[in-house]
């Protein structure tokens, strides 16, 4: 197997990683005015130093901030682009686990003028990350356009004394990413991840449905998430490699839409222009590996085989009978490791403990070092 100097890596994760109680705690005094921004800004400082260490001790190649500096995976991000704003939320949304359903009605989006790029989102979060990173590859996560558009609808978000024409939202909306793109580009950002739930989720008939009953096409909507994605991150630069994580849902070890990849596989691999796929495969929700025969040439697929959900600890054995059953679709030297989804991507993260995070993140990089040297 040819040894990989360019992400993804064999041994590879998500991004986001357990906050520790002391950064908990200092978030919570900023919330409540006892500390400054520039205090909490120290400790959020000190917190990532830490957690690059951590990455860097286990032997992962690539390391992130874990995300210490945000309240969720996306709508830190989605929220800082121009034109868009925060508004109430009408939507329930229900995750599942094996304990029962957690429910909440978390903020909307609302576009109020042309969505634009004004500020290099996470660019100073990125240039810290960048100056601690010694020889490690810093990665960078950012949620996909898609984001901004799934859970409501472009008339939700957007209404038509803005967008009168709703093909010019889908082109400012790709525009403004390729601007965040080559911003990031020019501060050194060559490893960027674009976190994706929309194209899993409509791998579920249910969910086909929600977006159907709104007035949408569910049977082209990845389709035209893929275009999307292409326009935003078509004009990176060479050294610049590209992923994007297709994620189920991950709430405090809790999830949303179940089935396989089998209804976009065929356009998702092929056409979206992505180095690589960080894909959940942790239990049967994910269904089975059948739909990796679409994988083109050149494409690498991350096996997300290690779950951060809950703390028990996969077996190496399991997980290497896993990797060849996957390599029956899929040339092995295509295939990474890595867990299924960021182990914290909310504030809040799964029920696991930094022992267990830190077990799991060692067997990722064992079992890599095993399968392909």
């Amino acid at each position: 197997m040819s040894t990989r100097t360019t992400p993804p890596f064999r041994a590879d994760h998500v991004g986001s990683l357990l906050r520790p109680a002391w950064l908990h705690a200092a978030r919570a005094e900023r919330a409540a005015g006892k500390i400054s921004a520039e205090e909490l800004r120290a400790v959020e400082d000190q917190a990532v130093r830490e957690v690059v260490a951590l990455q860097q001790e286990v032997g992962l190649r690539s390391v992130t901030d874990g995300e210490f500096r945000r309240a969720t995976w996306h709508m830190d991000f989605v929220y800082q682009i121009g034109g868009i704003s925060k508004a109430p939320g009408r939507l329930l949304s229900t995750f599942h686990n094996e304990g029962g359903d957690l429910t909440f009605t978390p903020d909307a989006i609302r576009v109020d003028r042309r969505v634009t790029m004004d500020t290099t989102i996470f660019g100073d979060d990125f240039a810290f990350l960048q100056s601690i990173a010694g020889d490690s590859v810093p990665k960078l996560t950012i949620p996909a356009p898609s984001m901004v558009h799934y859970r409501s609808g472009i008339r939700a978000v957007a209404d038509e004394s803005v967008y009168p024409d709703a093909e010019q939202f889908w082109a400012d909306l790709s525009a403004a990413y390729a601007d965040e793109v080559g911003r990031l580009a020019a501060k050194g950002c060559t490893y960027l991840q674009l976190d994706d739930t929309s194209l899993a989720y409509l791998n579920d008939p249910a969910q086909r449905a929600y977006v159907a009953e709104r007035g949408e096409d569910a049977d082209s909507m990845h389709l035209r998430y893929i275009a999307l994605t292409n326009g935003a991150i078509s004009a990176r630069p060479e050294g610049m490699a590209a992923t994007t994580h297709l994620c189920r849902g991950n709430f405090q070890s809790s999830w949303v839409a179940s089935g396989g990849y089998d209804f976009v596989a065929e356009a998702l691999f092929n056409e979206l222009d992505v180095d690589g796929f960080f894909l959940e495969y942790d239990d049967e929700r994910s269904g089975g590996f059948e739909p990796l025969r679409f994988v083109p040439k050149g494409k690498q697929v991350v096996l997300g085989l290690v779950t951060t959900k809950r703390p028990e600890l996969e077996s190496k054995d399991a997980l290497k009978r896993r990797i060849e059953d996957a390599a029956a679709y899929v040339p092995l030297d295509q295939i990474c490791l890595s867990g299924q989804c960021g182990f914290a991507s909310t504030a809040e993260g799964n029920a696991l403990t930094a022992d267990d995070q830190k077990a799991k993140l060692e067997l990722i990089v064992s079992v890599a070092n095993e399968v392909w040297g």
